[in-house]
């Protein structure tokens, strides 16, 4: 059996690529050019062919028009379904976490917290997105759920895309970051129902603000179920 790629190079150019679309600096409707992304982080075109493809398949690109592949439009009806399911199952992992996680909770959370609030004071949405995946991926981990976690990593490139519209507005990250501190306060407390029902409101108020900037956003994309990402 003959290995084409590193298999850690292929992840690097895929999260690479992952951030610069999340950044907006990859914009929905633009073509990517295998060498000159190649080119640009110094790699050989076998990673960037495999991560360009897993990307595809993850909807987060799409066919161009003749060939290659552009970044996929943000389509806001399939940004409300995406959000629907985060609602529920980050809903379950809040109250699993809640359940049997307390302890670590109490152990790991508060930096993460903390690391959340210095992302606010420095305005940047790349600290702002990691600090945001880093708190609902350990929540993720304490839920206990072997199964979550890959559940939501399809989500987590779409989230990433549209992310950034709630962190821009302008106290959200503030509030963002206190009803964080609110849901881990109830997993430390052990507090199930309340964990679960904070998380389901948390997701639900975000989808909310994403939705309503990317309303006001030209242009939407409106495509078909099977086009979508």
């Amino acid at each position: 059996m003959k290995l084409v790629a590193h298999p850690k190079r292929v992840v690097q150019v895929y999260e690479a690529l992952v951030a610069e679309i999340a950044r907006g600096n990859l914009r929905p409707g633009e073509r990517l050019i295998q060498e000159q992304i190649a080119a640009e982080l110094g790699v050989s075109r076998q990673p960037v062919q495999q991560a360009l493809l897993l990307l595809r398949n993850q909807g987060a690109l799409r066919d161009a028009e003749g060939r290659g592949l552009i970044v996929a439009p943000i389509d806001p009806g399939h940004v409300r379904n995406m959000y629907d399911i985060r609602a529920v199952i980050e809903g379950l992992a809040f109250r699993r976490a809640a359940e049997s996680g307390a302890d670590e909770a109490a152990r790991l959370g508060p930096a993460l917290i903390e690391q959340g609030r210095r992302a606010v004071a420095s305005g940047s949405v790349a600290d702002l997105i990691a600090a945001d995946l880093a708190f609902h991926g350990l929540i993720l981990g304490l839920s206990g759920n072997p199964l979550i976690a890959p559940m939501m990593e399809a989500q987590w490139i779409y989230a990433q895309r549209v992310m950034g519209a709630a962190q821009l507005q302008a106290d959200a990250p503030r509030v963002i970051w206190a009803e964080h501190e609110a849901m881990l306060k109830a997993v430390i407390r052990g507090d199930a129902d309340d964990a679960e029902a904070l998380a389901r409101q948390h997701v639900a108020r975000a989808a909310t603000v994403v939705i309503e900037v990317l309303g006001q956003r030209q242009p939407i994309s409106k495509t078909p179920d099977s086009a979508r990402e």
